[in-house]
């Protein structure tokens, strides 16, 4: 458990620098930010995280029985992750924040199409808020 990093990750790294190359400016682990979102763009309300396909339970019902050792311990570690995941959506949901969550291997393996929603997602908040400002 010691060697398991909660920023700066793998899947991180290389999706900041798929960001910065595209210029995106973030705040990467902002704390002011219910969640601690991998990266933020905090006037846009945009949050992305990061998710590792073990700690946060992708296809937990299938793959909860894989577990051999100490599986009391884990299930119960991954069900809480699921559970907090799915609380920091809504919380951010209902603060007017857009969450965008990726799995590892979608970040490995399709890394542009990760880059290009973000990119999608930050476009529609800008125009959404310049026709606020319009209505003002």
């Amino acid at each position: 458990m010691q060697a398991i990093k909660s920023k700066n990750t793998k899947i991180e790294e290389l999706l900041a620098k798929a960001l910065r190359e595209s210029g995106f400016r973030y705040r990467r682990n902002n704390s002011k930010i219910f969640g601690k979102p991998d990266f933020t763009f905090r006037k846009l309300k945009i949050a992305i995280f990061c998710d590792s396909e073990y700690f946060h339970g992708k296809d937990w019902e299938t793959e909860k029985e894989r577990i051999k050792t100490n599986t009391a311990f884990w299930q119960k570690k991954i069900e809480g992750n699921i559970a907090r995941d799915k609380l920091v959506n809504e919380t951010l949901s209902k603060n007017g924040w857009k969450v965008i969550r990726f799995w590892g291997n979608d970040i490995k393996k399709k890394l542009e199409f990760c880059v290009q929603l973000i990119s999608n997602e930050v476009e529609n908040k800008r125009i959404e808020i310049l026709r606020v400002k319009k209505k003002d």
